[in-house]
């Protein structure tokens, strides 16, 4: 390997696809295409004059020597991404794109609203958020970066605390004076409920109809918070909802505020082999900082202490 020949830009593609496995995912992260990240990878595999992965349908999986690579290229990068920090002045130099997949209530009622913030500290790093009901695949790399109700049982995973939030019934101010307010939890049953459809709550954190009785059954169900909000301002019903989102609306009420208060948590995970990538470190400090300094609005008090960090796995 003495007389080998390649650019830093052959070494990106090869991260890119070592952290991955998939060609498509990298060409995402790397605004390129499948066929420029087959033929890179090609290039290198030539210049180095070793095998540094294995096809297979599943994906593109390193060899030994790849594997042995991949810590060599990452101190490179991460000397680069030092050495072009600096010349730029600051954080601004990274670049690149970073898929967050956070759930639909967090996403719409809080985390858009920083983005202005977040564009101008990082203007070169590119978001994608996703936020369809379900749990993005941090095994197969489908998302950087995972806000999640639940954090990962086991596996190569980095888990952190992001938050506790907390939830209350709410009702609008017309749906209680037509009704009437219920003065205990017997009372919820004669009134209409709004909540998830049960086949298909994909977090068991949002599963907590049964925390408040065990006999409630909602007249109408629906996958999405903001179809909820939105029937509850309607007047349909109650609806549980966490109070960072409620809070928004005057013409909503608590029902029961002394009786029941429900907390869930918000944690961040995202793959070990990814932690280390500047710009996937830079959207983890952001949402660290952002949900740290709006703490009273998810949990109804100050923030106390400090966040818990962990790994799973």
């Amino acid at each position: 390997m003495s007389n080998f020949n390649f650019t830093w830009d052959d070494l990106q593609f090869f991260l890119a696809v070592a952290r991955t496995g998939q060609l498509s995912t990298a060409a995402r992260q790397l605004r390129s295409s499948h066929a420029t990240v087959s033929r890179r990878i090609d290039r290198l595999e030539f210049a180095l004059k070793v095998k540094l992965f294995e096809r297979n349908p599943r994906g593109y999986v390193l060899t030994v020597m790849g594997q042995r690579f991949v810590e060599t290229a990452e101190k490179i990068e991460q000397e680069t991404e030092r050495l072009q920090a600096d010349l730029a002045g600051g954080p601004t130099a990274q670049r690149g794109v970073v898929r967050l997949s956070a759930p639909e209530g967090f996403s719409n009622f809080f985390f858009t609203h920083m983005l202005p913030d977040f564009t101008t500290r990082h203007p070169n790093v590119s978001l994608e958020l996703v936020t369809i009901q379900q749990i993005m695949a941090l095994s197969r790399k489908e998302a950087d970066v995972a806000v999640v109700l639940d954090p990962p049982k086991g596996g190569p995973y980095f888990t952190e605390k992001l938050t506790d939030y907390h939830l209350k019934i709410y009702a609008t101010r017309d749906y209680i004076a037509r009704r009437g307010e219920p003065k205990n939890r017997d009372e919820l049953l004669e009134h209409a409920f709004i909540g998830y459809i049960q086949d298909m709550i994909f977090a068991p954190g949002l599963d907590y109809l049964g925390d408040i009785h065990p006999r409630i059954r909602p007249h109408f169900q629906s996958s999405s918070i903001f179809a909820q909000l939105t029937a509850t301002r309607s007047g349909l019903g109650l609806c549980v909802l966490p109070i960072f989102i409620a809070e928004r609306y005057p013409e909503l009420q608590v029902v029961l505020e002394d009786e029941i208060d429900l907390c869930r948590h918000y944690w961040i995970a995202c793959h070990h082999d990814l932690r280390q990538v500047a710009r996937v470190r830079t959207v983890i400090e952001f949402l660290r900082g952002v949900v740290s300094g709006q703490a009273e609005a998810f949990t109804g008090r100050p923030a106390v202490g400090r966040p818990v960090i962990g790994a799973v796995g």
